[in-house]
């Protein structure tokens, strides 16, 4: 199929490293989209098994089909190099181990049309983040071209993962309003061994490392763009989620990692976001982030914490008891949903 650069409405790209066993389908899934004005970018960086091949081959298959060959250099730069080539009115960045249901883009670019959006956030689960998204996985967020070239300053942060697609997120999600919802957008994620953010909770010195970097840019983006006041809660909503729910209580840490990482979150939090929280977006944070940041040293939080662990574990005993299966599945749901609150 030949379509003119005018004709393309989505930029698909799809950064590729070591991925032959999934990579065939990943492709599939994109060329059998219902939208057929669409472009694919692959993007091999420096794979050492077959996935190269691979794309050569798909390359003389289908005129939609862009290449770049380039040396091992991470994702962030290999995602970056691919939307300098983008010609789409909409970018999506997929993961060459996923596949997307044949209407994921034709959904998720009718709705970015109704009203432009500068950003469509697509999947049930990512979804449930709005009114208040602060952060989206790649796959959960359809963009605008236009806005990104817009604020071509803000990329996927070179040498940075974990968390190079929360950072990149929470700056263009801070940069406009103009956002939409496609629930019905269904990305099918692939859980396997080979992953990235497994590999990254084996390496907890690496990813401790990294973070003093990720409030760097944060704290950099804020101060350039004047938002510490006006999206303070923002701010404090990505730290929740990434430095403290995804890495404090996620990762195996010692207690020199715990104390390290305790007193990084809270001075950054003392810093930069807390002179500037109103009372009533502090009720949106957890309670367990408010004591975290507030506790004197880690084993004060890690006793609080685990305490609030056991009530949990309890209410969620308690609640088979209920007789009415609707009941005990919403309260089951609220109690989930609420981490905490």
């Amino acid at each position: 199929m030949k379509i003119t650069n005018s004709d393309i409405l989505v930029s698909v790209i799809v950064p590729i490293y070591n991925a032959e066993r999934y990579i065939s389908e990943t492709i599939e899934s994109i060329l059998n989209q219902s939208l057929k004005n669409i472009e694919i970018i692959l993007v091999n960086d420096g794979s050492t098994d077959s996935s190269l091949i691979i794309c050569e081959q798909y390359l003389q298959k289908d005129s939609r089909i862009k290449f770049v060959n380039q040396n091992n250099s991470g994702v962030s730069i290999a995602r970056n190099n691919g939307l300098k080539l983008a010609n789409g009115e909409y970018v999506f960045f997929m993961d060459s181990d996923d596949t997307i249901d044949s209407n994921f883009l034709n959904t998720s670019y009718n709705v970015a049309k109704k009203q432009d959006f500068d950003i469509v956030v697509v999947g049930e689960y990512c979804c449930q983040r709005l009114p208040n998204a602060f952060a989206l996985p790649t796959w959960g967020q359809f963009l605008r071209h236009d806005f990104l070239k817009q604020h071509s300053d803000i990329r996927f942060p070179e040498n940075i993962q974990p968390c190079e697609d929360g950072l990149f997120s929470n700056q263009l999600l801070a940069l406009t309003k103009n956002i939409g919802a496609n629930p019905a957008g269904v990305y099918n994620y692939r859980h396997h061994e080979e992953q990235n953010h497994k590999k990254n909770n084996d390496n907890v010195e690496k990813v401790l490392a990294q973070i003093p970097s990720w409030f760097k840019i944060l704290e950099d983006f804020y101060k350039k763009h004047n938002l510490f006041e006006s999206h303070a809660l923002h701010l404090a909503l990505f730290m929740e989620h990434e430095p403290l729910q995804l890495r404090y209580l996620s990762m195996a840490l010692n207690e020199n990692q715990k104390t390290h990482l305790h007193e990084l979150i809270k001075g950054f939090m003392q810093k930069n976001v807390l002179p500037f929280l109103k009372d009533e977006d502090k009720k949106k944070l957890s309670k367990y982030f408010l004591f975290f940041i507030a506790a004197k040293n880690y084993l004060e939080f890690d006793n609080y914490y685990q305490k609030l662990k056991i009530k949990n574990k309890l209410q969620l005993f308690l609640i088979k008891f209920m007789p009415i299966s609707k009941i005990r599945k919403r309260v089951r749901k609220e109690l989930r949903l609420s981490i905490y609150r």
